[in-house]
C-alpha cells in the first residue's frame, strides 16, 4: 500500500481522495464502525426526523477551494434567512443573502449601520477570493499570500494585520454603532472557544459573518452524511479502500521513517506516507510516542489546549417553533441568550471553569434549510452551547444544564416544550464516544486562540503537516488551518506527502523539513 491514512473523518477522507487522484493506493483505517467522524447524520430523536449528529451548516466547507475542487456530488440547500440574533429584549439582527434585507435589519438598531454593513462587505468582497484561499493554503501561504499583499499594499497590510489580532467586542465597536451589527458578528466568533474579548476573536467573527452574507449558510440536502457520503463514494471510485472497526494503536517506525501501523487486526505497511487524522496528543504521544520526538516538542505538548466542552440538544418539533419574534421563523441558525454583555458574562463563567448560570445558545432549525429534515409542518432542531473543558461531567450537572438551555428556549418560544415529540441530549462524553476525535466534547482539535494558530499549531513549530517523522504528517484540525468542515488539514497532508515522495525533489524536501524542525525544537533558554 502506497500510503495508510489513520481516521475516516472528513479531513482523512479528503486527504486519501487526493492521494488515490496522484495514483497512490490508499487504505484508511477507521476506529468507529462508520465513516465521517463529526460530519454526520442521523435519526436519535423520533422517527422521521433527520438530525446532523455534530457539525451543520457549512459556510467554510461551501467556500473551500479544497472541497470544492474534488466536485462532490452534493446539493446544497438555504434558509430563507442566512442567521438571527436574537436579544434578550426580543429584537432580532438579520443577515440574508440579500444584502439590502441585511442592512434594512441592521439599520433598525442605529441610523448609518446599514450603510456601515454594506461598507464592510464591499471591503470583505474584494478580499475574500485572496483571503480565503490564503485561509487554506499550507503555511506560510507563499502564492495566495503575495497576491493578497498586492492587493492591498503596505498600509492595508498593516491595518489587515490588526484586524486579525483584534477581540470581536472591539471590531464590532469600530465598525459600527448599534447593537444589532455588533451581535451578529460578536455572536458568530462565538462558534469557536474564543470569547468577545480575546485576541483573535474578532477576525472569526468577521469572517463567519461575511461569508454568510457572501454564500450564506448552506446544508447539504439530506443532511450533513451526504458530504461524508460523497467522500467515501469518490474515494472507492478511484481503488481507495476503508476498513472500519479498526482503532491503530501504534505507528511502525524505522530507522526515524514511517512505515505502516499497527492494529487489532495486525500491521498495515505502507511505502510512501502514513497520514493520520487524528488529535495531535493522541498521534504524537499515544500512536508515535515521545521516543521518537525532539524532547523540546513533547515538552510543548504538555501546554497543547483543547478548546471548550460542547453539549448538544437535538428535538423532534411537532409543529413549527412558536418564536415570540416571527422575524427568527426564517433564519436556519439563531443566536439566542445574550447581548453584548451577556456574551462577556457567558464567557467569563467558562473562563473560570463554571457552567454558565444563563447559557448562550447556538440554535439550528435544519428543517427550515433543508425540507428532507423532517415531515412538513414540523420542525428538526438542534441547539448547543459551549461548557469548561473537561473529560467527566456528573450525569446531574448536564441534567440540570439542560434544564437552563431550554429554558432559554422556552422564554422566546413560549409553548416550545410542549411540541416536543422526541428529544436526544450529547453531553461531552457521549460526543467522545461517538467520535473519539471530539475529546471531552471539544469540536475543534484544539482552542482556536490567537497562541495556537499558523506556525503555534498544534505547538510552536512549523505550521505545517510535517511531523519530526519522516514520511508520517498530521492531517487532522490540531493542524493548521485548524477547526471547521473544509478540509484544509487533509488537503494540506496529502500535499506534503506528495511533495516528499517526489524523485526529484523529495529528498531535498526532507532534508529541508528535517532542518527546519530541528531549530524549531532546539533546547533553548525560553521554556
Amino acid at each position: 500500500m502506497d500510503a495508510i491514512v489513520i481516521g475516516a473523518g472528513h479531513n482523512g477522507l479528503v486527504a486519501a481522495n487526493l492521494l488515490a487522484d496522484a495514483g497512490w493506493s490508499v487504505l484508511v483505517l477507521e476506529a468507529t464502525p462508520q465513516p465521517g467522524g463529526a460530519v454526520r447524520s442521523g435519526f436519535v430523536t423520533a422517527p422521521g426526523y433527520l438530525s446532523d449528529l455534530f457539525s451543520s451548516f457549512f459556510p467554510l466547507g461551501f467556500a473551500s477551494p479544497v472541497l470544492h475542487g474534488l466536485d462532490l456530488d452534493i446539493t446544497w440547500r438555504h434558509a430563507p434567512d442566512v442567521l438571527t440574533h436574537l436579544l434578550p429584549d426580543g429584537r432580532a439582527a438579520t443577515i440574508n443573502r440579500d444584502l439590502d434585507v441585511t442592512a434594512a435589519s441592521m439599520e433598525q438598531f442605529a441610523p448609518g449601520d446599514g450603510e456601515r454593513w454594506r461598507r464592510v462587505y464591499r471591503e470583505w468582497a474584494g478580499l475574500s477570493g485572496n483571503l480565503v484561499a490564503s485561509l487554506f493554503a499550507p503555511f506560510p501561504p507563499v502564492r495566495a499570500g503575495l497576491a493578497l499583499a498586492r492587493q492591498v499594499r503596505v498600509a492595508g497590510a498593516l491595518r489587515l494585520g490588526r484586524r486579525l489580532v483584534l477581540p470581536a467586542r472591539q471590531l464590532a465597536a469600530e465598525l459600527f454603532r448599534g447593537e444589532g451589527a455588533a451581535l451578529a458578528l460578536t455572536g458568530c466568533a462565538l462558534h469557536t472557544d474564543l470569547a468577545p474579548d480575546d485576541a483573535g476573536s474578532g477576525v472569526f467573527g468577521w469572517l463567519l459573518a461575511m461569508l454568510g452574507q457572501e454564500v450564506g449558510w448552506p446544508v447539504p440536502a439530506g443532511g450533513a452524511q451526504r458530504i461524508t457520503d460523497a467522500l467515501v463514494s469518490r474515494l472507492e471510485s478511484r481503488g481507495g479502500r476503508i476498513v472500519y472497526s479498526a482503532p491503530v494503536e501504534r505507528v511502525l517506525i524505522a530507522r526515524g521513517r514511517a512505515v505502516g501501523v499497527r492494529s487489532a487486526g495486525g500491521d498495515y505497511r505502507a511505502t510512501r506516507a502514513v497520514l493520520a487524522d487524528v488529535p495531535a496528543p493522541a498521534l504524537y504521544l499515544d500512536l508515535v510516542g515521545p521516543r521518537w520526538l525532539p524532547p523540546r516538542m513533547v515538552e510543548d505538548l504538555e501546554h497543547f489546549r483543547w478548546d471548550g466542552g460542547t453539549i448538544k440538544i437535538d428535538w423532534a418539533v411537532d409543529g413549527r417553533i412558536p418564536w415570540r419574534n416571527p422575524a427568527v421563523a426564517g433564519a436556519g441558525t439563531v443566536h439566542l441568550g445574550a447581548d453584548m454583555a451577556g456574551l462577556s458574562r457567558y464567557a467569563a463563567h467558562l473562563a473560570a471553569g463554571d457552567l454558565p448560570p444563563d447559557p448562550f445558545l447556538l440554535l439550528g432549525q435544519m428543517t427550515t434549510a433543508d425540507p428532507s429534515h423532517s415531515p412538513a409542518g414540523t420542525e428538526s432542531v438542534w441547539a448547543y452551547t459551549h461548557l469548561p473543558h473537561r473529560r467527566d461531567w456528573p450525569a446531574d450537572e448536564i441534567a440540570a444544564h439542560v434544564e437552563r438551555m431550554e429554558a432559554v428556549l422556552e422564554d422566546h418560544a413560549p409553548g416550545f416544550g410542549k411540541l416536543v415529540a422526541g428529544r436526544n441530549v450529547f453531553a461531552p462524553g457521549d460526543l467522545e464516544r461517538e467520535n473519539p476525535s471530539l475529546v471531552g466534547g471539544a469540536l475543534g482539535g484544539g482552542t482556536s486562540a490567537a497562541y495556537q494558530q499558523l506556525f503555534l499549531r498544534p505547538v510552536p513549530g512549523l505550521g505545517r503537516a510535517d511531523t519530526p517523522v519522516d514520511r508520517l504528517f498530521l492531517a487532522s484540525a490540531s493542524a493548521h488551518p485548524g477547526g471547521g468542515v473544509h478540509g484544509g488539514p487533509g488537503a494540506n497532508a496529502a500535499r506534503a506527502a506528495l511533495a516528499r515522495n517526489r524523485r526529484l525533489t523529495g529528498d531535498l524536501y526532507r532534508r529541508v523539513i528535517g532542518a527546519a524542525h530541528r531549530t524549531a525544537y532546539e533546547t533553548g533558554t525560553l521554556r
